[in-house]
């Protein structure tokens, strides 16, 4: 491989790394933000829903459309919809028989052939068994997660955050003037 392609990779790979710091320091300021536990946790019990389904469905798009009316934590969403849609490729082994199950069900039939003879419910690719095992899966644990995860932000900020905050040095960066400055113009304590 030629100096340029040896730059090419390795400038793809610091892209690479910079997007994870910077989801990862996202992340750590939507924990320590002042959003509600429940906004946080609520935003990512829906990506993990928009994460499993196919990103052009009308499912996602209904799933879009309710987190923008309710008030959920934003940046939550869309990191969680990111790491969601990622893992949904390495859960099709577990997809494709949850849906074929359900997509096989007897009593089902009729209702499955009355809804794929309808055009939204074909573009929703419900018939596929991947889709259907994915959102079974989604509803299946979206209130198990936004529970857990709702705890789990509280005992963070109710023990590790507090910690951190009581540190020597957390101390040493609120008093620097630089981190007036920053919380001046950020619009508040991070």
């Amino acid at each position: 491989m030629s100096n340029s392609g040896l730059s090419r990779v390795s400038g793809f790979v610091r892209l690479r790394r910079w997007r994870v710091i910077k989801a990862i320091a996202k992340l750590i300021k939507v924990l320590n933000s002042e959003s509600e536990p429940g906004q946080i946790s609520l935003a990512v019990g829906f990506s993990m829903v928009a994460g499993f389904l196919p990103f052009f469905s009308p499912a996602t798009i209904v799933i879009f459309l309710i987190v923008f009316l309710l008030r959920v934590n934003m940046t939550a969403f869309f990191l969680g919809t990111a790491l969601f849609s990622g893992a949904a490729y390495l859960l099709d082994t577990l997809f494709h028989p949850v849906g074929l199950a359900i997509l096989s069900i007897g009593a089902l039939q009729e209702i499955w052939t009355s809804m794929y003879n309808m055009t939204i419910w074909r573009l929703q690719k419900f018939n596929n068994s991947i889709v259907m095992g994915g959102f079974a899966v989604s509803l299946l644990f979206f209130m198990p997660l936004v529970l857990l995860l709702n705890l789990a932000i509280r005992r963070y900020r109710d023990t590790i955050l507090a910690w951190i905050r009581k540190t020597k040095l957390a101390q040493m960066v609120k008093a620097s003037k630089i981190y007036g400055i920053y919380t001046t113009l950020s619009g508040g304590e991070v």
